[in-house]
């Protein structure tokens, strides 16, 4: 890149200050991270759009790390967001309206140009299809009081998990050491996620009219679209896109149960995607389709070399047979490919991440069966809810 068109990133990109940061610290922005050295002292050259900023405090010889503390960020052009570490509470504050203008000119200026690492553009490609319906109204409805996503407060969530296997393996790793520190009792009440019922109850409806309302989760979707999104799609498209990145990048266990249930609310829909809402639903297979190529990727460094620990929750557990999204998918799969009409889009992305799940992961779609549950384990609390 030219010296031009390098300082054109300067001064139109937004850039985030963050001071007296503890040598080792891992910090990260969207899909890149870095390791705190002497110097740094931020990241400039963010291109305007929502972003997610989060980072782990380290023990003096960096062996250690504390649970990663997130939060979403909305950069207009040119904007200087500044974060001052706290040794006491070791987290990111924010700083008294007279000092930030203060900072703010300083980094204007381009007095800490040479201590501000540069947004790594080239991966830029990566965030906006993990975000691209994550807006400042997302972030503002769903983040909690505060601004900050962290497991640590989620430590109650623990005992509530429902014991499938898939979260058997999540609870163990967010018990791993790297998340042992207890965290002090917070105001924090986590985020302001939809609520998503994993079971439809309606009174004056029994039996088979029932089972077909837990079948096909279609009239669920159209009621949840219409009372808390406005009837508007692409806000239940920004939700999935939002705990998506808290839980990967932020390793929020309330996140991962958000999302989970949101897709599973979509693959379990019968009649809309092929009906009333294709599109919507060849919108979601897309996004869908983004976050497990990039979630399950190999590898995930950047070039200062700090490693994605991130996407260690995505590990082996997740392939198995017993997963969740394998019996989801099978479902939906046999849905769409083998049905007389379907929308192009849907068809094409469904196709993709049908062939993404065999490549990537060798996962097997053969004998696909219709979606009345009888091959789901005993365990599995997304299995259709069938009355008698």
């Amino acid at each position: 890149m030219d010296p031009d068109t390098a300082l054109g990133y300067v001064k139109h990109g937004a850039s985030l200050l963050l001071l007296d940061v503890p040598q080792y610290t891992i910090v990260g922005i969207d899909t890149q991270m870095f390791s705190v050295g002497p110097a740094f002292k931020g990241i400039k050259m963010i291109p305007p759009g929502p972003h997610f900023v989060y980072y782990s405090s380290s023990n003096r010889e960096g062996s250690e790390f504390s649970p990663i503390i997130g939060f979403f960020i909305d950069a207009g052009p040119s904007e200087v967001i500044i974060r001052k570490w706290d040794q006491q509470e070791e987290r990111l504050v924010k700083l008294s309206e007279d000092e930030e203008e203060r900072y703010s000119q300083a980094v204007k200026q381009l007095e800490f140009d040479r201590q501000l690492g540069p947004y790594t553009l080239s991966q830029y490609g990566d965030w906006k299809r993990l975000s691209n319906y994550i807006t400042r109204s997302t972030i503002e409805r769903i983040e909690p009081i505060g601004g900050e996503i962290t497991v640590a407060c989620e430590s109650e969530m623990v005992g509530k998990i429902p014991k499938t296997s898939m979260e058997r393996a999540l609870t163990e790793q967010l018990k791993d050491s790297k998340f042992s520190r207890s965290a002090d009792k917070s105001q924090n009440k986590g985020c302001y996620y939809t609520a998503i019922p994993r079971v439809i109850k309606h009174k004056g409806i029994h039996g088979q009219d029932l089972t077909s309302l837990n079948l096909d989760k279609t009239q669920l979707l159209e009621s949840i679209l219409m009372k808390d999104y406005g009837g508007a799609e692409d806000l239940i498209l920004g939700e999935l896109q939002f705990a998506f990145v808290a839980f990967l990048m932020g390793q929020s266990l309330e996140a991962f149960l958000q999302w989970k249930s949101l897709v599973s609310l979509f693959l379990g829909c019968i009649e809309a995607p092929l009906r009333t809402r294709s599109q919507l639903f060849a919108k979601f297979v897309k996004v869908f389709y983004y976050q497990l190529k990039y979630g399950f990727q190999k590898e995930h460094t950047d070039p200062g070399g700090a490693e994605k620990s991130a996407s260690a929750l995505l590990d082996e557990s997740w392939l198995s047979a017993d997963s969740f999204l394998h019996r989801l998918c099978k479902d939906f799969f046999a849905l769409v490919l083998e049905a007389p009409v379907v929308d192009g889009d849907l068809l094409l992305w469904t196709r993709k991440l049908k062939e993404l799940l065999e490549d990537t992961f060798g996962w097997n779609f053969e004998q696909i069966s219709v979606a009345d549950g009888t091959y789901r384990e005993e365990d599995d609390e997304y299995a259709p809810v069938v009355e008698t």
